[in-house]
């Protein structure tokens, strides 16, 4: 009997909003590793620099950084990354930030009551961990 072949590849989504509380902080924070990077061009430097100064979601893009969240999981190499940051209006008791979970791109999950996917085990499947609810 023969596996079938299966890609190499995952997409990880990950979607953050972020409180700026400090904004004198995440913005020197940000000017800092623009000044440190000894590889970013002078005209991009200047650039750079002032769009972080106009916008703390330009200054958060500059210090997060893929590469970091993965880096020390074994067994994987990052191989390509994408990421921004923008200002939004946020309203944590809206409707409209609820988690986004389309039960179509979850295959064989379903929405718990908070709105998580249900693992397997949590429907009460049989397996190890079971937790026969």
């Amino acid at each position: 009997m023969t596996t079938p072949e299966t890609s190499r590849y995952v997409r990880l989504r990950v979607e953050l909003v972020i409180e700026v509380d400090d904004s004198g902080a995440l913005t020197g924070a940000a000017l800092e590793r623009i000044a440190d990077d000894e590889f970013m061009p002078d005209d991009e430097r200047t650039h750079a620099q002032s769009a972080v100064r106009e916008e703390e979601a330009e200054a958060l893009a500059y210090l997060v950084d893929p590469f970091d969240l993965v880096s020390q999981v074994p067994g994987i190499e990052l191989a390509q990354a994408s990421w921004s940051c923008e200002q939004i209006e946020y309203d944590p008791d809206s409707a409209d930030w609820e988690l986004d979970i389309d039960e179509d791109e979850v295959d064989g999950y379903e929405p718990g009551p908070d709105g998580y996917p249900l693992l397997e085990n949590d429907r009460g499947v049989e397996g190890d961990g079971d937790t026969g609810r």
